[in-house]
């Protein structure tokens, strides 16, 4: 993973806007209808190639295929891996729960994703490559003869794989989510081998608590953090630190978020993961406090910081002397070569679902990088 050497690099979640046609082709496979399965894989194709220059346009260094392909971030796997059938009702985050007029409101106007949440009824176990190599081979055609600096591709944590999908088959959590991270190497493994890094997407280190662990102290859901950690590290044995992103967030949404727990109760446990760089929310109003805790709370010194200098659920452009200043509160905390400039989570990390228009998300992009020009000028 390259380092903010001369200047600070820029990159974001990974999930961005697809177009209506990848929305309803993805959406029409979800639902098993008959595809042209020729047409389908030219769509997205050119859906991979249009985002990878997109980005580069806007001025983003590290970049990703958009997760173009799936139907969300979580819920993919079910194409990839057996011991998952059927469909499960939405776990309702608790801030909702305690302010149910907004979250009919929201569900009503379409702010909230529908997509099929199936349910663990056997053993897990690899089911099917071949929708990674298709992602692996559109991703590496779309960077040919661009000039971008590195690429990442995401990938779903056990944990989260966990969170969305219920465990019907095995006889407890942990049981369930080490099988998890089993079936989950593979995919881990492919990654690395075809040269990316990769993105863990673990938002049940922080989102978690007010989902699938509503009903646990912070004390016990951060034992859980270290559990879920513990099998990620498991998995990850082989791949190198410095070719893997950790990416922590306390859900992609509108709301209220007062029930997301504090960063600093579940950093010192997070930091204990095996990825080199970090991710996480550091624009919205309910967490762009919590730089000073990375002030406060040793950081070691083989990590990379990719703080969110973006909010990823309003149409706001950010100004890039507001972008600038973010980055240089990171910068003084941990080295300027130790940062780079990211969002706080993805653009459209369900398909079809996401409250950021299309064209400003690149917007917004545009500024991250002339933001992180700003800050380079003062850094350096």
């Amino acid at each position: 993973m390259k380092l903010s050497k001369d200047r600070i690099l820029t990159t974001h979640v990974g999930s961005l806007p697809r177009s209506e046609k990848v929305f309803k082709l993805v959406f029409a496979k979800e639902a098993g209808e008959k595809l042209d399965k020729q047409e389908y894989e030219d769509v997205i194709e050119d859906a991979v190639q249009t985002v990878v220059n997109k980005q580069q346009e806007a001025g983003i260094d590290v970049v990703s295929d958009g997760e173009q392909s799936k139907i969300s971030y979580a819920t993919y796997i079910k194409d990839r891996l057996n011991g998952f059938e059927g469909d499960s009702p939405r776990r309702t985050p608790k801030d909702l729960e305690e302010f149910p007029s907004f979250s009919s409101r929201a569900s009503k106007s379409g702010g909230v994703p529908t997509f099929t949440r199936p349910r663990c009824t056997g053993p897990v176990s690899v089911k099917d490559m071949g929708p990674l190599e298709t992602d692996l081979a559109n991703f590496r055609k779309a960077l040919d003869g661009s000039s971008v600096t590195e690429a990442f591709m995401n990938a779903a944590s056990p944990g989260v794989i966990a969170q969305f999908q219920p465990n019907d088959y095995y006889p407890d959590h942990k049981s369930y989510l080490y099988a998890l991270a089993d079936a989950m190497k593979a995919e881990y493994e492919g990654i690395a081998k075809a040269g990316f890094l990769i993105q863990i997407d673990s938002p049940d280190l922080a989102l978690g608590r007010h989902v699938l662990f509503k009903d646990k102290s912070d004390h016990e859901f951060v034992s859980m953090v270290g559990l879920h950690i513990e099998a990620l590290n498991h998995v990850l044995e082989e791949i190198p630190a410095e070719q893997l992103r950790l990416h922590v967030c306390w859900g992609n949404y509108q709301g209220p978020h007062h029930c997301d727990i504090e960063m600093k109760k579940i950093l010192p446990t997070v930091l204990k993961a095996k990825p080199q760089a970090l991710s996480f929310e550091g624009s919205n109003p309910r967490h762009s406090h919590e730089w000073t805790v990375f002030r406060d709370i040793k950081i070691p010194e083989e990590k990379i910081l990719i703080p969110g200098v973006l909010d990823s659920t309003t149409n706001f452009v950010e100004h890039p002397e507001l972008v600038s200043e973010r980055i240089c509160r990171f910068a003084e905390i941990v080295g300027r070569e130790r940062v780079i400039a990211g969002s706080d989570c993805g653009f459209s990390t369900f398909a079809g679902f996401g409250t950021v228009d299309a064209d400003i998300t690149y917007a917004k992009l545009a500024s991250l990088a002339n933001g992180a020009k700003l800050a380079s000028k003062k850094l350096w």
